[in-house]
């Protein structure tokens, strides 16, 4: 059979499951698909997609990676610096969803839709990064119209979703809404505050410019996925919502763009689907996003106080464009691209 040798590491967590849903739901061409978690899974049986077979979880630390032809990473940034070295090093490329690489200027860090051609610089160290969620989405939406109008400035303010920070995330929100529903405590473990029917304007850690991490990642990502001449500043907000990840995005432009003309360009846009009706409803929420490939772009409108600007909401799911989704679209383009196995 014509295919590639997968290897999902970090297979039992949201994205890792995300992951093998996406290789399913998109047929990608696989001869072999191995499964791979922390001790604590191993011998525990995972589906594949809703295919009906079951995988049983391998060790990581076991894995003999020799032989097989890319491995797509959801172990965190620990996890990677221990094994994405050795699994590049025994020949299977590393798709890594962890932060640890993205700015190594030896890994070419990937939106397919946005900046296909900087994967061909993958041999260097057999990684490839895949971006931070919130930049992902944005990248996707800002693509077309710094084609058309060159952006000069991005003023961006998020509002994502807890299941960033992983299932304990997702757990923390769901038993804080319902201990204040009956009267119980909801001291918070996993959020810095209170997350339930409340904003916490703080993702990862502080840094000394009083910026947080997120927010660092999402300047130095899309300067380097897109043009490093753009200016970015960005608030990044964690958001009482399960899944999927907003953003509101004012854009300055080197030229003049309309409003219906950036509508024009978004609606034939790859990756992206423009919902903008002028009226109750008519734009998209994350709770319509859920489980969709597509990255939504609704309420464009023309920003007045300078001149050729546009102001634009973006929504996506997190766990898929933000993370799996983009990840098995880089495995394509490997696939297209370099490996050529699947006729």
């Amino acid at each position: 059979m014509n295919g590639y040798r997968v290897v999902v590491a970090g297979a039992t967590g949201n994205v890792g499951r995300e992951m093998l849903n996406i290789l399913a739901e998109r047929e990608f061409p696989i001869s072999e698909l191995a499964v791979l978690a922390s001790s604590r899974s191993q011998g525990d049986e995972i589906e594949f997609g809703d295919t009906g077979r079951m995988l049983k979880v391998q060790n990581i630390e076991h894995f003999d990676p020799a032989g097989w032809d890319m491995a797509l990473f959801a172990i965190g940034s620990e996890g990677s610096k221990l094994h994405a070295p050795r699994f590049a090093a025994a020949g299977c490329t590393v798709i890594d969803n962890a932060s640890l690489y993205r700015m190594d200027p030896d890994v070419p860090l990937i939106v397919p839709e946005v900046n296909p051609h900087a994967i061909d610089g993958y041999r260097r160290r057999n990684i490839i990064a895949n971006p931070n969620c919130s930049t992902a989405q944005m990248v996707v939406a800002l693509k077309p119209l710094h084609d058309f109008a060159a952006i000069k400035r991005v003023v961006v303010s998020t509002y994502q979703s807890v299941s960033g920070a992983g299932k304990a995330g997702m757990d923390e929100l769901f038993e804080q809404s319902r201990n204040i529903f009956v009267g119980d405590s909801a001291e918070p473990k996993k959020f810095t505050k209170q997350i339930a029917f409340n904003v916490i304007p703080h993702i990862d850690s502080f840094l000394d410019d009083g910026f947080t991490k997120e927010e660092w990642k999402m300047v130095v990502e899309t300067k380097k996925i897109l043009d490093p001449k753009i200016k970015v500043v960005a608030t990044c907000v964690r958001v009482p919502v399960f899944v999927g990840h907003s953003e509101a995005i004012t854009i300055e432009f080197e030229n003049e763009i309309s409003a219906k003309k950036a509508q024009s360009i978004l609606r034939e846009a790859p990756g992206v689907m423009l919902v903008d009706k002028r009226e109750d409803g008519g734009y998209v929420t994350p709770t319509e996003c859920v489980g969709d490939y597509a990255t939504f772009i609704s309420r464009v409108r023309e920003d007045p106080t300078v001149d050729n600007g546009l102001v634009l909401w973006c929504v996506s799911d997190n766990l898929r464009k933000g993370a799996a989704l983009n990840a098995v679209q880089i495995a394509e383009l490997l696939g297209r691209r370099h490996l050529k196995k699947a006729a």
